[in-house]
């Protein structure tokens, strides 16, 4: 079997972008894969068509080797985006492989560790930074089936916070702590907003409302001041998605304070370094939390992740507030159990997904469709800049 052609799209999700794969073979298996990055799109687009002549002519079932290719063929890293373009592909041949002996990707891993997994809402919140807008989206998600929900409600802030600002976020979590049932986790994202001193300080301030955890919560400039966060902090600190090596998670054990590791499979270079990221972490005695802010592929190839790694303990999950065609943009989606917040995991042969490319066409690349988190208003999640939510 030989990779004989890589497509890709670049689809316009309403407040951001999506990039898919599809890798063709000779003998009619194709694989999906997905290599999304907030306001790189087209580059990362264009890093695949960079390496697509390394793989063009290879073997799909050989994912490690192919992966590795892509990687150290270039004497250059080429970074986050070099390994987003690498994940595409490499998700997309543990599709091919998996479909090619009738297997889904955890099955070639080990196997299920579980027949569900947890899973938090994001991408819910699309009003305005007010207690009452937040508290009435809430309960959306709520409504949905989901126990737990990732909120940032710091507004633009960065570096540090005044205290009116501070008061308004402390206002928004006390509201949905108090309105919302008891047994809500609710996590928090820093989006890496704060100095060191005002990261521990907000913590403090926050921890009373029983926060699940405190995510990024220093700059990603300097990966070290995570851990007097980690160590000082009273609420439990997540971290780890914006890292592309397998290697800053080593670090990220050896310097100690947090235990929840956070590897973006996109990011990594794709499956394969995410299992060497939970390894790392169960040697650690940590468990990790797959970061996903794409699209309905990348869910797909995490939830793989979730049946089969031991530590795994809770899913990041946009898929359920997208817009509606995105239901018909795939042929399979995770089903919500409201009993306890838990996800489906996919059960066909590889991924367990495939694309439907007409309707990917359909929904064209939107240059202004990104997210902002420091422009006035980034919570409505208008990406386009058209002025209006989302119908």
């Amino acid at each position: 079997m030989r990779i004989t052609e890589i497509e890709t799209f670049a689809v316009g999700a309403g407040w951001k972008n999506w990039l898919f794969v599809k890798v063709h073979t000779d003998s009619g298996f194709h694989g999906i894969g997905e290599g999304t990055l907030n306001g790189f799109i087209h580059t990362t687009e264009a890093g695949i068509r960079e390496l697509e002549h390394l793989v063009i002519g290879q073997d799909p079932r050989q994912v490690r080797a192919l992966a590795k290719r892509m990687l150290d063929s270039v004497s250059l890293d080429g970074g986050h985006i070099h390994r987003t373009a690498i994940a595409a592909i490499e998700v997309a041949c543990w599709d091919i492989l998996g479909k090619s002996l009738g297997a889904p990707i955890h099955q070639l891993l080990g196997g299920r560790m579980r027949e569900t997994v947890l899973g938090y809402a994001n991408g819910w919140y699309r009003t305005e930074r007010t207690p009452e807008a937040f508290l009435a989206a809430a309960k959306g998600v709520i409504s949905k089936g989901f126990k737990a929900f990732k909120v940032d409600p710091f507004g633009t802030a960065q570096g540090f916070i005044s205290e009116p600002e501070l008061a308004l976020a402390e206002d928004i979590l006390g509201t949905l702590r108090r309105e919302l049932p008891a047994d809500t986790r609710i996590l928090i994202d820093v989006h890496a907003r704060f100095t060191e001193i005002e990261a521990i300080r907000a913590a403090r301030r926050l921890a009373p409302l029983d926060l699940y955890w405190w995510e990024e919560p220093t700059t990603r400039d300097r990966q070290e001041t995570v851990h007097p966060v980690g160590n000082a902090s009273p609420i439990p600190v997540a971290t780890g998605e914006m890292y592309d090596t397998v290697g800053q998670f080593f670090t990220l054990a050896a310097g100690g304070g947090v235990n929840i590791f956070q590897p973006e499979p996109m990011s990594l270079g794709g499956i394969t370094n995410t299992l060497a990221v939970a390894d790392i972490a169960l040697a650690h005695g940590s468990y990790i939390a797959p970061h996903q802010s794409g699209g309905p592929v990348a869910t797909a190839a995490c939830l793989q992740l979730a049946a089969c790694v031991p530590n795994f303990l809770i899913q990041e999950h946009f898929d359920a507030f997208n817009e509606p065609w995105t239901r018909d943009l795939v042929s399979w989606h995770p089903t919500i159990d409201p009993t306890n917040g838990h996800l489906s995991l996919p059960d066909a042969p590889g991924l367990g997904i495939d694309l439907d490319v007409e309707v990917a066409r359909a929904h064209p690349y939107d240059p202004k469709s990104y997210l902002n988190i420091f422009e006035e208003g980034w919570e409505k999640r208008l990406g386009t800049g058209r002025g209006e939510a989302p119908a």
